[in-house]
């Protein structure tokens, strides 16, 4: 699979604007990067000014690809990793017990597909494009 690093944790949202003031406000977290993606879903991702650890805030709109009805103790959304290919990381960790959940796709300059690890948590791979 070549090296990997643990990028985040990315936890689902049902409101952006609500979650970003709870963390920001609440923790000290900052704001490093926000957008909107491809199928219409918003993330929001912070970062510890002391620790560097992240954490991603992903919002779901009802009619987009990743959205399902909120059940509460139940929003961990994914674990982000950087690969260095994530089509290759994806089938070297489908032979290890991770089940497709998406197939890789490009969004941008960034290949991201997601698997879920042998016991349903959702992973997501990610890698630049050259």
């Amino acid at each position: 699979m070549g090296t990997s690093k643990l990028l985040y944790v990315g936890i689902r949202v049902t409101n952006m604007e609500r979650s970003l003031k709870f963390y920001t406000k609440g923790f000290g977290l900052i704001e490093v990067e926000s957008g909107t993606m491809n199928h219409g879903g918003a993330y929001t991702l912070l970062e510890d000014p002391e620790t560097k650890q992240r954490l991603e805030l992903n919002y779901y709109p009802p009619g987009t690809r990743f959205y399902t009805p909120f059940s509460a103790g139940e929003g961990l959304d994914h674990v982000g990793f950087e690969v260095n290919d994530a089509e290759s990381a994806y089938k070297a960790l489908l032979t290890l017990g991770a089940k497709p959940a998406v197939e890789p796709w490009t969004e941008g300059r960034t290949l991201i597909g997601f698997l879920t690890d042998p016991d349903g948590n959702w992973i997501e791979l990610q890698s630049r494009i050259e």
